[in-house]
Order: C-alpha cells, then sequence, then structure tokens
C-alpha cells in the first residue's frame, strides 16, 4: 500500500490536500486512481488508512479514514554520526542506515572529507538528506522519522557528544560488538569519512570517551562501516 508522510495534524474522517511532491508521485508517478487506498503517517506515531476522493490536474485530495497505533521503531536507540562522504556514498549509507532503525543522523565534518560543505550548500545538502531520510521512512514503513541535524564540524561535535555508550571503528581495536555488555540507554556510533579519521580526530574521539570497535578483519568502506555495525547491534541488542 503506498505510504505518504504529511508533518500536520491529521484526523479521521477528514478531507485533506496532499503536498504537492506527494500529489505529483501519486498520480503521475503511481498513477493512483480514485477510490484506492493509500496510508499517511505524520512521524509523530501511529498511521492513518485514506482514500483518494479527487485527483486534479495539480492536486490530490483524500479522505483520512481510521488512525492505527502501530509502531516499528527498534527498542535500540542509535545515533549514527556519519563523517561526510561524497554523493552517492552518503545518500546509500542514511538510506539504509534508516532502513535498519537509526534513531537520529549528525553529518559531521571531517579533515579528510571529500565534500566540503558550508553556508547555503550545507543547508541544501541537510535539507537533501532529510528528504531522502523520509522517503526510506516511506518505503520502509516506519512512522517515526529520523531527525537530521545541522553539518557540525567534528571537534565542536564530540564536545557536546553526552550519551553512555559512544563507539568509534577502527580495524584495529581490541573490542568487538559481541564483547560489549548489552546497553542500558541510547548509543552513538562514529563513522570516518572516504579517508578515515585524521590521526588527531581519532585521539579526540578516544579522549571523549569513545570506544574503539572492531568490524571484522577486513576494511570497510564509509558507506559499509556503520550499515554492517546496524545490522550486527540489531541481531545483538535489538529486533534482527
Amino acid at each position: 500500500m503506498p505510504r505518504f508522510y504529511l508533518p500536520e495534524d491529521l484526523a479521521e474522517n477528514t478531507l485533506i490536500k496532499l503536498p504537492e511532491s506527494c500529489a505529483h508521485h501519486a498520480a503521475r508517478v503511481l498513477r493512483l486512481a480514485v477510490g484506492d487506498t493509500i496510508t499517511l503517517f505524520n512521524g509523530r506515531g501511529g498511521e492513518w488508512t485514506a482514500s483518494i476522493h479527487h485527483i486534479g490536474k495539480r492536486e490530490v485530495e483524500v479522505q483520512v479514514r481510521i488512525w492505527h497505533d502501530v509502531e516499528r521503531e527498534t527498542p535500540l536507540r542509535v545515533t549514527l554520526a556519519q563523517g561526510i562522504s561524497s554523493g552517492e556514498r552518503m545518500d546509500y549509507t542514511l538510506q539504509k542506515a534508516v532502513e535498519m532503525g537509526i534513531h537520529a543522523i549528525q553529518p559531521v565534518a571531517c579533515a579528510r572529507s571529500v565534500v566540503k560543505l558550508s553556508g547555503d550548500r550545507a543547508s541544501k545538502r541537510r535539507a537533501h538528506w532529510q528528504n531522502l531520510v523520509i522517503a526510506a521512512c516511506e518505503q520502509s514503513a516506519r512512522n517515526r522519522v529520523p531527525t537530521v541535524s545541522d553539518i557540525t564540524p567534528l571537534p565542536i561535535w564530540l564536545a557536546q557528544a553526552a550519551v553512555p555508550l559512544k563507539l568509534i571503528f577502527a580495524p584495529d581495536a581490541q573490542h568487538t560488538l559481541h564483547t560489549l555488555p548489552r546497553p542500558a540507554g541510547a548509543v552513538t556510533i562514529l563513522a570516518g569519512p572516504e579517508g578515515g579519521f585524521a590521526a588527531a580526530e581519532y585521539s579526540a574521539a578516544l579522549a571523549t570517551g569513545f570506544i574503539p570497535i572492531r568490524l571484522g578483519p577486513r576494511v570497510l568502506r564509509t558507506e559499509t562501516a556503520a550499515l554492517a555495525a546496524l545490522a550486527a547491534m540489531q541481531i545483538l541488542w535489538g529486533d534482527l
């Protein structure tokens, strides 16, 4: 059943218009017709069954019908602090992290990040990533939308990161996820960009309480490391 995100108050037995992008996708891409059933969610939990009421040239009106108290969130609250990678690599990482149940996303600018973003470019890229996260929630049936925070230089973010368990990936680390106890609260994982962390960045992370974690004997790419860790954490401590 097609799913659409509407960041507004929704109520049973009301008529509403889909946002322009959703209307275009429903009418022109999916080619839905009057009477077709869809699902709506606003990111605050639960979802609504609705049906197409009217299709115009540039608008689609839907009838909101029944609210369902459905939650598909993992009990494992993980924040991904991801060193900014280039183009499709970053998009892929964030999209799949949402599918794996990530709770929040913090893009961090690292010394070896290929892409350098600031000002309007940074704001536009963050908005692009947030829209990508929304689309991933529509696809994966999540009813709560993870927040993509503003891009922050890694040293500044390290000084602010205050959670019980903080993990950083390192090929030569002593610990693996299997050697850690089940976390009692939130977890933050820190993944580097294409070239990895500079020595000073890695030392700064350790100085602020990050625990080095080894993800097997192989070196993983930037778009793979966080996803492999998320999958393993969900198996060990989550809902896989």
